[in-house]
Parts: structure tokens; C-alpha cells; sequence
């Protein structure tokens, strides 16, 4: 078996290795919490941060709550999902299936498929990691969304754990993850990934 020093300074056994240790890891996690920074940015340059915590269940269920800067909820029970802003008189419903959300791709971190048949190709890059350590991973999807172009990963080599995700989109606008405070097989209550509609609010079908 390789060292640990060898696999580091093969490009390839380290991809490889990268690879099989984050299929096993989260294939077999249950359940990870973790605050995040979403941030988007646009073709034309525009930039939005926002900020919360989001919770994520096997198989396929996603709850995040965004803070700042507005109260807003995506929540999803692996069938349909629910978007609602604070205060509004409306709430969004629609089919995962069917989904455009950035949101849907971090459902691959509970293991939802397999890396080397869902990408097409997967390399390391050459960009420098926000977290000393880190690897950096450029996935190209097989089967995604229209609009989404690619997938960076950032990864701690060490602990497979991902600590950033960035979805590219063909229209040139791309939207980050940064996750921290992160917690593996936390309780996570189904009832968390069931909306229920504040008085008055009712639900319509989204886009």
C-alpha cells in the first residue's frame, strides 16, 4: 500500500484516493449540520452574501435557514420543496425533480449518488484553497440542470470533509457555499423538513 507521502506527490493517486474517501464518508453519514455563507456572484459582477444554518438528512431531505440579510426557509422532505421569505403573503412550492435550485446539488454530501458515475470527470485544480490544506476539486456533471455548467469542490484531504462547494452557471454567474461549524449524525427530526405555512400565507406552485 502507498504512503501517505507518495499518494500526495501522485497527482492521480491522490485524486483517486480523494474520490473513494468522500463516497465512503458521506455514503455513510446520516445526517450533517453546518452554518453557511452563500455567496452569488453575477455575470455583470453584482455580488449578494447571505448567511444560516442548514441541515441536511438521508435520503434526500435539506432544510436551510437563511438569516441575514432577510429570514427566508428552503426546505425540502426528498419529494417537493417549499421556499418562503419572511413576511411575505406567499409560499412556493415545487417538485425536486424538477428543481433549479443550488441548493439540490449539496445532496450528493449524503452519498444521494456515486461521484464517478454522476461526473464525467473530476481534477484537482490549481486554485489555492481557503483553508490551509485544502484540495480543490473541479467536477463536471453528467446529467444537471440546463443552466448548471460545473461543480468546485474544496476538500480537506485529511477528513474528506467538503468545505466548499461552487456551482458554475452557463450564463457566467456563479454561487458559493462556505460551510463551517460543521456536525456529522446530528438529530434531525423529520418534522424539520415539513413547511408549514405561517397564518395567512398560502402556497403556490414555483417556477
Amino acid at each position: 500500500m502507498p504512503s501517505s507521502a507518495a499518494v500526495q506527490d501522485d497527482p492521480a493517486r491522490l485524486l483517486a484516493s480523494v474520490i473513494d474517501g468522500l463516497q465512503h464518508k458521506y455514503s455513510r453519514l446520516q445526517s450533517i449540520s453546518a452554518d453557511f455563507l452563500q455567496t452569488y456572484v453575477g455575470g455583470d459582477g453584482r455580488v449578494i452574501a447571505e448567511r444560516g444554518r442548514v441541515l441536511l438528512k438521508r435520503p434526500g431531505k435539506a432544510r436551510w435557514d437563511y438569516i441575514e440579510p432577510e429570514k427566508k426557509v428552503f426546505v425540502s422532505d426528498g419529494r417537493v420543496i417549499f421556499f418562503y421569505v419572511s413576511g411575505e403573503r406567499e409560499a412556493l412550492r415545487s417538485s425536486v425533480r424538477e428543481s433549479r435550485d443550488p441548493q439540490i446539488p449539496f445532496l450528493f454530501l449524503l452519498g444521494r449518488g456515486d461521484l464517478r458515475r454522476d461526473f464525467s470527470r473530476i481534477e484537482i485544480t490549481n486554485e489555492a484553497p481557503s483553508e490551509r490544506g485544502g484540495l480543490v476539486l473541479l467536477l463536471f456533471p453528467r446529467k444537471a440542470p440546463d443552466e448548471f455548467k460545473q461543480l468546485l469542490a474544496e476538500v480537506n484531504p485529511s477528513t474528506f470533509s467538503v468545505t466548499r462547494l461552487v456551482i458554475f452557471k452557463r450564463n457566467g454567474a456563479r454561487m458559493s457555499f462556505s460551510l463551517s461549524n460543521v456536525r456529522e449524525n446530528q438529530a434531525a427530526p423529520d418534522d424539520q423538513f415539513t413547511f408549514k405555512p405561517p397564518p395567512g400565507v398560502t402556497i403556490r406552485p414555483g417556477s
